[in-house]
């Protein structure tokens, strides 16, 4: 049976994202990991990366005019843009100093708490309820993620929860996107999300940076090299791009499944390149209960999107299938009133909008919910 060239395309751009973060991954943990390049500094690194990204993003909006940037206010800003970096910042800062102490594989099991996270935060925020199938699902990836830990032979109390701490973090951007920025009516892609919010991100990381990292840098001698960090800054800038690719040619649960199979491959890599990254039985063991857990809520997510577009189809379907018979009826019995027939079209099709805006808000929360791969991991 021959393949496409369009699915053959789609599968490409998923091998690149699977590629591309699971190299930026392994590059983070390398740079900053004391035994090999040693730059013990995760902020100073997290800040490189924001202000390369938000430097390309600039001439990406402004000088080439790419994208076009959205309309943006002094409010929106303040009141959306601002708190959102600020979460930001603090997910990759917290997520890139794990690095320093617990391995790729277990921050990858640990990563598996993220849908709880967002569920906890969604609920606190009042954008989702308190339901008993999710709840079990949650309970679930919680157990499994507690006894990936208590299997973890290296296990560190601090590194587990600066990763914790980071997952918590992003699960917070994440619902104040939703709640901030779509009731704003905005919708940002990778290039306008890195031209408003990295600079700020940057901004809110320095305070960090100034107190903790600068001292350091002074005092102790710290190797700088021009084209490590360019190059793995680009790494992180490319990821981004992947992300924006795939997300136009697949959907979200097709994310998830790239996701799902990434971060496999991502724990089998780490223990060859890393060998102090090993894993034991009980590590895999709780990890699969956490995924089983993972694949049943996002079976219910889908589900749920489903049943909520169901409605909104179902009136279309009507709505078509009156507009084809007014149009039957109109061409048997007032040949001569085509005009309105026109007119009645145009009424008729004003339900479409409500479909069209619905996929700016879809393609919105996908990219949010890859956010965190974006520039951290």
């Amino acid at each position: 049976m021959m393949i496409s060239k369009e699915l053959l395309l789609t599968y490409v751009y998923l091998l690149v994202y699977i590629v591309l973060s699971s190299g930026v991954i392994l590059y983070n943990k390398w740079v900053l990991s004391p035994k090999y390049f040693n730059f013990p500094l995760p902020i100073t690194l997290t800040m490189i990366h924001m202000g390369f990204s938000g430097l390309v993003a600039f001439f990406l909006v402004r000088v080439f005019k790419v994208v076009s940037p959205v309309k943006m206010t002094l409010e929106i800003y303040a009141t959306c843009v601002i708190p959102i970096s600020a979460f930001f910042a603090a997910s990759l800062w917290f997520g890139n100093t794990a690095y320093l102490f617990i391995s790729v594989a277990f921050i990858q099991m640990l990563k598996a708490l993220m849908p709880v996270a967002t569920f906890v935060m969604a609920v606190i925020c009042g954008t989702d309820k308190l339901r008993c199938d999710v709840f079990l699902n949650m309970f679930l990836v919680s157990v499994g993620v507690v006894i990936s830990s208590y299997g973890e032979i290296h296990f560190n109390v601090v590194g587990t929860v600066y990763q914790v701490t980071g997952i918590f973090a992003e699960a917070l951007r994440l619902v104040l996107t939703q709640v901030l920025l779509q009731k704003k009516g905005l919708t940002l892609n990778p290039i306008t999300s890195l031209y408003y919010i990295a600079p700020c991100s940057f901004v809110f990381l320095f305070i960090p940076w100034y107190l903790l990292e600068k001292p350091e840098m002074e005092v102790t001698q710290i190797q700088f090299n021009f084209w490590i960090f360019f190059s793995n800054a680009l790494c992180a800038l490319a990821l981004n791009f992947s992300i924006f690719l795939v997300i136009g040619r697949t959907g979200a649960v097709t994310i998830r499944v790239a996701g799902v199979l990434k971060d496999w491959i991502l724990i089998a890599l780490s223990t060859l390149i890393f060998p102090e990254s090993t894993i034991t039985t009980l590590n895999i063991t709780g990890y699969a209960i956490a995924l089983c857990g993972v694949v049943m809520y996002n079976y219910l997510k889908v589900k749920d999107v489903r049943a909520s577009q169901l409605p909104v189809d179902t009136m279309l379907d009507r709505t078509a299938k009156e507009l084809k018979m007014e149009k039957k009826s109109s061409h048997l019995y007032l040949p001569d009133d085509n005009a309105d027939l026109g007119g009645n079209s145009t009424k008729n099709d004003s339900s479409d909008p409500m479909v069209d805006e619905e996929a700016p808000l879809i393609t919105s929360t996908r990219i949010s919910h890859l956010g965190r791969s974006n520039l951290s991991s």
